[in-house]
Parts: C-alpha cells; sequence; structure tokens
C-alpha cells in the first residue's frame, strides 16, 4: 500500500468511505501531484519573487548575447526554488516514499539544484563585492555533478532496484533488447555512463536556459513524456502488450514526473515573456539533473536523445561551436576565427535571434520542436 502522507492519512478510511480507494491507482495520484504542483507555484511564486526582488538577485547577463537581452539584467534569478518546492512537496505527498525510484530521483534533484544554488548565491555576493560574476567555479561545479553521477551508477549496479541487471539498458525501437557489458568484470563501465548521462543533461537544460519560458516549456514535454514510459513500464499488463521490459515499481516514477510537469508549468507563470522571474542554475541544474536521473533509473538513456531532442541540439551547437573556432584559430588565426563562425550565436537559441526571430517565435517553435520529439519517443513504443 505505500507509506507516503497521503495513503497514510486516507486509505485506512477506506473501509467507510470507499472513494478513498482512488488512492491506490498512480493515475490518479500522478494527477494529484500535477494539480498540487500547480498550486504551490502560484502559492510560493509570488512570496519567493518578492524575496528575491528585495535581495536584489538579478540575472547575470552572459557576455555575447544579444543586446535585446541587455534590458533583462534587473529580472531576478533563482526562481528555481520555486519549481523546487513546487516538486518535491506535490512528491512527498503523493508517491510512495518506500519506493527507491522516487527516493533516487528526489535525491539526484535536489543535490543538482543545491549545486545551482551555490552558484547562483556566489554570483549575487560577487556582485555584491564589485567582482566578475564567475560563480561556482566549473571544475568544482563539474565535480558536484560527478559525484552524484558516481553514486547513481554505483547504487545502481551493486543494489539492483528493478528484476533486471542493475548495469544495463535498452535501446528505443528494439523489443526486448537488453544491453549489458560483454563480461561481467566491464560492468564498471556503467558508472562512468550514467555519470556522463546525468552530468550531460544537467548540463544541457542550462545552456538551453536562455530565452523565457523556453527550458521550462521543453522541460514540461519531457517530464509529461517520461510520466507516459513511466506509467507502462511500471506495469505489467502494458510492458507485455507493447513488448517493452517491465520494471516493477517504476510506475511510481510517473507521479514525480507529474510534480515536474505541474512545477514546470506553474513556472511559465512567472517566466513567460517578458519573464517576471529567470530560473536561474538553481533550477536548470535540478530539471536537468531530473530528467537525467528518470532516463537512467527507466533504463531509457537512448531514449532520452529523442525526448530531449531539443536539448541535444543546444548542446551540440556549442560543442561545435567551440570546436571549430578553437581549430581556425590555430590554423588561420584568431580574427579568421571570429570572422568564420558556424553559427552566429551558441547556443542554438541566440544563432535564430540574430538571424531576426523574435524571442517568443523562437521559443514557441522550440515548444514545437519538443512536441515533435516527444510524439517520436512515443512512437517507439509501437514500432518494436
Amino acid at each position: 500500500m505505500g507509506n507516503d502522507l497521503v495513503l497514510y492519512l486516507l486509505v485506512p478510511l477506506t473501509r467507510w468511505i470507499k472513494v478513498f480507494n482512488l488512492f491506490n491507482y498512480i493515475t490518479f495520484r500522478a494527477a494529484g501531484a500535477f494539480v498540487t504542483s500547480l498550486l504551490v507555484a502560484f502559492i510560493v511564486g509570488p512570496a519567493i519573487l518578492r524575496r528575491l526582488r528585495a535581495m536584489a538577485v538579478h540575472q547575470v547577463i552572459r557576455e555575447g548575447t544579444p543586446d535585446t537581452h541587455l534590458q533583462k539584467g534587473n529580472t531576478p534569478t533563482m526562481g528555481g526554488l520555486i519549481i523546487l518546492a513546487a516538486t518535491v512537496i506535490p512528491t512527498v505527498l503523493w508517491a510512495k516514499l518506500n519506493n527507491r525510484y522516487v527516493l533516487l530521483a528526489l535525491a539526484v534533484m535536489v543535490w543538482m539544484g543545491a549545486i545551482g544554488f551555490l552558484d547562483d548565491y556566489l554570483k549575487l555576493q560577487q556582485k555584491r563585492r564589485g567582482e566578475k560574476n564567475r560563480g561556482l567555479v566549473e571544475r568544482y561545479k563539474l565535480a558536484g555533478q560527478v559525484t552524484i553521477g558516481v553514486a547513481l551508477g554505483c547504487y545502481l549496479w551493486l543494489y539492483p532496484i528493478s528484476n533486471l541487471p542493475g548495469a544495463s539498458t535498452t535501446l528505443p525501437f528494439f523489443k526486448y533488447v537488453l544491453v549489458v557489458p560483454a563480461a561481467a568484470w566491464l560492468a564498471w563501465i556503467y558508472v562512468p555512463f550514467v555519470t556522463f548521462v546525468l552530468t550531460g543533461v544537467s548540463n544541457a537544460v542550462n545552456l538551453t536556459d536562455g530565452l523565457d519560458g523556453l527550458a521550462a516549456g521543453l522541460t514540461a514535454v519531457a517530464a509529461l513524456t517520461f510520466a507516459l514510459f513511466a506509467y507502462v513500464i511500471g506495469r505489467v499488463d502494458t510492458s507485455t502488450y507493447l513488448q517493452i521490459y517491465y520494471l516493477r515499481g517504476a510506475g511510481e516514477l510517473a507521479v514525480f514526473c507529474s510534480a515536474i510537469f505541474g512545477a514546470t508549468l506553474g513556472f511559465l507563470w512567472f517566466n513567460a515573456h517578458p519573464a517576471q522571474v529567470f530560473m536561474g542554475d538553481t533550477g536548470s541544474l535540478a530539471l536537468g539533473g531530473a530528467l537525467g536521473a528518470i532516463a537512467i533509473l527507466l533504463k531509457s538513456e537512448f531514449l532520452l536523445l529523442l525526448i530531449g531532442g531539443v536539448f541535444v541540439a543546444e548542446t551540440l551547437s556549442v560543442i561545435v561551436q567551440r570546436t571549430a573556432f578553437k581549430y581556425r584559430r590555430r590554423r588561420y588565426g584568431l580574427e579568421y576565427a571570429q570572422a568564420h563562425r558556424v553559427f552566429r550565436r551558441a547556443p542554438l537559441h541566440h544563432h535564430f535571434e540574430l538571424l531576426g526571430w523574435p524571442e517568443t517565435m523562437v521559443v514557441v517553435r522550440f515548444w514545437i520542436l519538443g512536441i515533435l520529439f516527444a510524439t517520436l519517443a512515443l512512437s517507439t513504443l509501437k514500432l518494436r
């Protein structure tokens, strides 16, 4: 029956009030988590926003961004606190807290959010002292991300939480294809694989968080998609019918994903153009960590390339831009490298801004692409 707060309080009453039986169903609790997350965002959002304004926690405008972003320098950041509150509270209320899938996903999200919060806080302190806004030193931030990645990878490898081998993953479009190390002594490879996925996704969402509502909207689409996958993967009947692996207990992640879906939509209430608040690294690293953890726990790491297709494109644009620039600078000189960039500006959303697309147009079109990628990912449930 589980030991989450709502079940603990209400299920015993089913002997007298039959309607409380609904709380035993994942779909009902996922809907409850979604509604609760929206309400929490609407309730705590204004209070957090007032506090951030009073503290003058303003957004740091990255060097090289389009001139249209200069006026955003007075917009508060660290709004990711709204997302964290609107995700953690509903999850605690509606999910089964003896479920290791939920506990691990929550732990990763909170850890990544803490790293982002420290980064945002240090930027604020440095700004007040008149120093350069560097935030948390890059290697320390990476060390924090790698630490939770290694911890999650080792735990899943040594203490499998499902009926499948801990050090394994699956492939989209293939039925019952389980990817495992060729030899038992190679199982340790799973740990750096998990670390790479978790670190990569958290940084990808961070890079995408450059326009009003862009990262929040794309994360909402991804979270809803993962909620559907978690539900079907966690049921024997649907997983058998769709010819995918069944993961006992994974369905509870649908509640967590629904909470993220509601939290990001609630945050969009304040983050839609023109944004009243930005999520900052507090929100972007937390959301990226949550998506990465969900994909890892569902053994759907390669599926994440589809669901998060826009995040992947944004990250690749930065990698291509930097690699090409360094190569051309070394071979032809700095002036040539600056004049012959692959993109006008990276990440990709700034490239389209400099092509003349209004910010809202870039955001909505990227949302549409995100929905397209999510639909392609859902198609893998039948194309096996």
